[in-house]
């Protein structure tokens, strides 16, 4: 039995998404279709109970399929439900800190007239109250790559993050 049980845990873990390969696939994939559509195939399994974190990047992901769609209606339905997943996922987690990045970046780059936008102040205060308490030296890393390209953190605040 116990056998079975380390087998199957041992299983899972190989099946479930690498995070730094979403990380950095996640970043190339605002200017590149096909990073973008190989990111929703790699999260296409990806389903509201596993770790929240790759929830929530699959709803970025999917908003920025909406972005390459042609189709009207598949466009308003990647947005939907990414943005969907995307707040479910802070719903559950709401003190997580890349959470907050991944929603910001996307509503940094959502088209106005989608009004997905609410939430900009909010997370880049929780992001920049959060950020000394990230224990990971990676999710550091990658949080303070994500503030300094960012539209919405001055270059006086990202001196802070130097």
């Amino acid at each position: 039995m116990k056998t079975s049980i380390f087998i199957f845990i041992l299983l899972l873990g190989l099946f479930s998404p690498s995070l730094t390969k979403v990380r950095t696939d996640y970043k190339k994939s605002f200017n590149n279709k096909e990073v973008t559509l190989q990111l929703n195939k790699y999260l296409a399994k990806v389903k509201k109970t596993d770790k929240k974190l790759l929830v929530a990047y699959k709803g970025a992901v999917l908003i920025l399929m909406a972005k390459y769609s042609k189709v009207i209606k598949e466009k308003i339905f990647f947005f939907k439900e990414g943005a969907t997943l995307l707040n479910f996922a802070i719903f559950e987690e709401p003190a997580n800190v890349e959470m907050r990045c991944i929603r910001l970046s996307i509503q940094e780059n959502a088209p106005k007239l989608l009004k997905y936008r609410a939430n900009k102040a909010e997370d880049k205060q929780f992001i920049k109250d959060g950020y000394d308490t990230i224990k990971s030296t990676t999710i550091k890393t990658y949080v303070r790559g994500f503030i300094m390209q960012s539209k919405s953190f001055s270059d006086e605040e990202k001196k802070e993050f130097n």
